[in-house]
């Protein structure tokens, strides 16, 4: 499986972050590049408890459970236009700058990836419920991967 805590697909997606520029293209979706950014910073503080948005309502909370086996059991990327929690959708795109976004996700991921299971939070997933470490490592991969794949990198 593949996840944030491998050396090598961190390097991977890095060098994919920094392939985005200014004209990248949105294949869908309808976040500015820089929004898209500050959206997996967001998620990236989620894993690590920096953020804890709040458990999704019924039959959200439930279909997330029953799901939980398939989307942690391959490593097929996430679909497009998956629903997210409004907490990692803060970011105004009057006050997004491209570069800054770029580095304080950098940043999130190099943590992340330092400090390991230690860093990982607790707090449950607001789709899929209490998540081990490794699953957060797998889903933050997902996460940003389908985000670059958003943008064509």
């Amino acid at each position: 499986m593949k996840d944030l805590f491998d050396p090598t697909l961190v390097e991977d997606i890095k060098q994919r972050i920094m392939r985005l520029h200014p004209e990248s293209e949105r294949q869908w979706g309808n976040m500015t590049l820089a929004q898209t950014l500050a959206h997996c910073t967001s998620g990236m503080q989620m894993a690590m408890g920096v953020i804890n948005p709040k458990r999704a309502s019924f039959p959200a909370n439930v279909i997330g459970l029953l799901i939980k086996p398939l989307v942690f059991g391959d490593d097929k990327p996430m679909r497009r236009n998956s629903p997210s929690s409004p907490e990692l959708f803060s970011a105004d795109p009057t006050q997004c700058d491209l570069e800054r976004e770029r580095a304080q996700l950098i940043a999130a991921i190099d943590s992340f990836a330092t400090k390991g299971a230690t860093c990982c939070s607790h707090h449950p997933h607001p789709f899929f419920g209490p998540l081990k470490p490794q699953q957060w490592a797998i889903l933050m991969y997902k996460h940003v991967d389908h985000h670059l794949r958003q943008f064509g990198v």
